[in-house]
């Protein structure tokens, strides 16, 4: 833990967990306050698990969470009520504890000096300057003026942000760049499912952050809290503005858990799993060793989704499991997709249909997980057929694996460069913001009709490294994305049926399909997921290496 002492009733700190708690009662605090919303990070502890552990603990916990960093009078408000109200000493936690720190700064405004705060939390290690300017504004931060400056600006730190970095880094060495993101550590999420199959171990996947940052490159380790593009500006935790030339934005989505009632208090147990959250992926394969009857339930919300297949990876993977155990015809499993079809592109349903048929899987389509009941071993589905009246089923379960809903994330929903469905509103094409036109987008977060996969984002990075470059020397763009997305489906252990395919559902086969036919399960196809691709992720795309993703050139015809 890291505790920084702001004032007597007060200390903040980054993440928690709920290990953590007991610890934290006993160095004297009596209340906790959680400032970070849940499903913000892949591997963070829920509030209901941080209360749970405080209520046994004999602490308080409240929650006043902030989204994206965007910290509102009413949110300092209610941080000043709890100061009054809840008993101290108390401690406030969000991702790093710039948030609880410049909730603390606007809960104080009134009644401390202003030299005060600000001295109190640089002691702390906060810099506040940017709220002071606000607090000098009326409430408001200015951005004619900013704290740093950079000829290109990348918002997120995942696979698209770092790979577009590097890409741009080893176009124009010159250029003065910055990533905004405040994780610690960066994932391989394409392993979670080989986590949660006993394939990979999930330390395998992560690694950190400042190793990963291509060199010359700045790494401003915050969040963001709003987007003024008329400035050119964005501002950050503590209302900190970073002005850009170009901005990129590729924050990834989020993980809506909230939206399944119940779901959060009963993640990690009562044989509740997800290969979704880093922290799950070893529960997944705890629970898949240790069923050895009853039902097991594989849930799909509806699109879009990060990694489409990767719901049904799980059921295929698990059930490979029970049959090579003497398991399989113990236990009955259901995939409960919110879709009406097994996958999107039909090419590449037979093969998957003869897998889930060779395991007896049930398919329920039009079933939405809408809410859990853990102990009592629940689950409640909205069902909306076509020409039927919506009607819900409730479920017993003695295992499910949940792929929790998604959206944008709150920062950008609110933002100008959202479309009404709340995604970055971009040419699907050039990948350049439909208004803003120094701004491009890649990755999960954008509106591009493509599969949301670590994969779409290996040939979206290169392409807006050239159309920036093209931008930069007063050129047209110069490259385009055809809508290329990468799905292998695990279909069992040894063998992946390789989906890869553009806008449409057209294929775009990467090998000749002597070697990979994608429509077939491949043994491969499995060497090549477990054995090549994590390195091609960590030592070429992370790094700018463009192995066979360079990017397509437009035509004048096409202009």
């Amino acid at each position: 833990m890291d505790i920084r002492r702001v004032a007597d009733e007060i200390s903040v700190s980054p993440q928690i967990a709920a290990a953590d708690v007991a610890a934290i009662g006993e160095a004297g605090f009596r209340t906790i306050i959680c400032n970070r919303p849940d499903g913000e990070g892949a591997d963070q502890p829920t509030f209901e698990e941080i209360e749970a552990a405080a209520r046994a603990a004999g602490l308080e916990a409240h929650y006043i969470p902030i989204a994206g960093g965007i910290v509102r009078d009413e949110d300092a408000a209610a941080f000043a009520r709890a100061l009054r109200e809840a008993p101290g000493p108390i401690l406030a936690y969000c991702r790093t504890g710039t948030r609880s720190a410049t909730l603390w700064s606007l809960a104080e405004a009134k009644r401390r000096p202003l030299p005060e705060i600000l001295g109190a939390t640089a002691a702390a290690g906060y810099d506040m300057a940017g709220v002071a300017r606000r607090i000098a504004n009326g409430g408001k931060t200015p951005t004619d003026t900013g704290d740093a400056s950079f000829d290109v600006v990348i918002v997120g730190g995942g696979a698209a942000g770092v790979s577009v970095a590097a890409s741009l880094k080893a176009r124009k060495p010159g250029l003065d760049i910055a990533v905004i993101d405040p994780a610690d550590i960066h994932y391989y999420q394409p392993g979670w499912t080989m986590v949660g199959a006993g394939v990979f171990e999930a330390a395998e996947t992560a690694r950190t952050m400042g190793s990963l940052i291509p060199p010359g490159v700045h790494w401003i380790k915050s969040a963001v809290a709003a987007f003024e593009p008329a400035a050119d500006a964005v501002i950050l935790d503590g209302c900190r503005v970073v002005k850009y030339g170009r901005l990129v934005v590729c924050p990834g989505l989020k993980l809506d858990w909230a939206k399944v009632e119940g779901l959060e208090e009963t993640l990690g147990r009562n044989g509740v799993t997800s290969n979704y959250r880093y922290d799950l992926a070893p529960y997944t394969w705890k629970l898949v060793q240790g069923l050895k009857r009853g039902r097991a339930l594989f849930t799909q919300p509806p699109m879009p989704i990060k990694c489409a297949g990767a719901p049904q990876k799980a059921l295929y993977l698990s059930a490979d499991h029970w049959r090579r155990t003497g398991a399989l015809k113990d236990i009955e499993i259901r995939f409960r997709n919110a879709g009406g079809v097994l996958f999107g592109v039909k090419d590449y349903v037979p093969a998957l249909q003869s897998y889930i048929d060779l395991y007896g899987a049930k398919l329920d389509f039009f079933h939405n997980l809408v809410a859990i009941d853990g102990p009592a071993r629940k689950a409640t589905f909205e069902v909306k057929r076509p020409d039927a009246a919506p009607e819900r089923v409730e479920t017993e379960f003695d295992m499910i694996h949940v792929c929790p809903p998604q959206t944008a994330p709150d920062f950008i929903r609110v933002s100008p460069l959202a479309d009404a469905a709340g995604w970055v509103d971009v040419d699907q094409s050039t990948l350049r913001h439909k208004t803003f036109a120094n701004i491009w987008a890649l990755g999960d977060v954008m509106n591009a009709p493509n599969a949301k996969t670590a994969a779409a984002a290996r040939k979206q990075a290169p392409v807006v490294a050239e159309n920036i470059a093209a931008d930069i020397a007063g050129r047209e763009a110069a490259a385009q994305y055809d809508g290329y997305g990468s799905c292998p489906l695990t279909v069992e252990r040894g063998r992946i049926v390789m989906a890869e395919f553009g806008y449409g559902g057209v294929l775009k086969p990467s090998f000749p399909r002597f070697l990979i036919d994608g429509t077939k399960p491949s043994r491969l196809a499995w060497l090549l997921k477990e054995k090549m691709l994590p390195p091609i992720y960590w030592k070429a795309m992370l790094r700018g290496r463009e192995w066979m993703a360079k990017p397509e050139k437009i035509s004048a015809a096409a202009r």
